[in-house]
């Protein structure tokens, strides 16, 4: 014989709720702003979106290689792993947003703690890459080699 085991209403509610909060909190749509141990920001590719929009003329960076596109407000071209010898070639006010973005996320999360250690403060990094922006949308653009 099989015993029957009844769960309370409220525990069962509140255990959906449970679910339910850490399920918002993983992202759902993957969106919303997070913050890495090294102290970077990660956003989403519509959120990226809005934060360039809301910041004309901030400093992108595409640090993918080789070439494989690049988002319509691309300021510089710096390959992930020549950013200490391209350090020139960045914005002099290191507490200045910094945007940067690869194809899939793995290059700029390299690229993201070599510009904390020259000093930038303030850098967004584009969660999942150009991937992900194709993925949600938006456009590329695609030069010619």
């Amino acid at each position: 014989m099989i015993a029957k085991r009844w769960i309370h209403p409220a525990a069962a509610a509140a255990f959906l709720v449970a679910v339910a909060a850490i399920l918002g909190a993983c992202g759902g749509s993957g969106d919303g702003a997070t913050v890495t141990p090294a102290g970077v920001t990660t956003l989403g590719p519509l959120a990226y979106r809005d934060a360039l929009a809301a910041a004309p003329g901030a400093f992108v960076v595409n640090v993918h290689t080789p070439y494989e596109g690049e988002l319509p407000a691309t300021s510089a071209f710096i390959a992930f792993d020549r950013i200490r010898e391209s350090a020139a070639s960045l914005p002099a006010d290191k507490s200045a947003p910094l945007y940067i973005y690869c194809r899939s996320g793995r290059m700029s999360a390299e690229a993201a703690p070599v510009l904390r250690a020259l000093g930038y403060s303030n850098i967004i990094d584009l969660q999942g890459g150009m991937n992900a922006w194709r993925a949600a949308g938006l456009a590329i653009i695609e030069k010619p080699p």
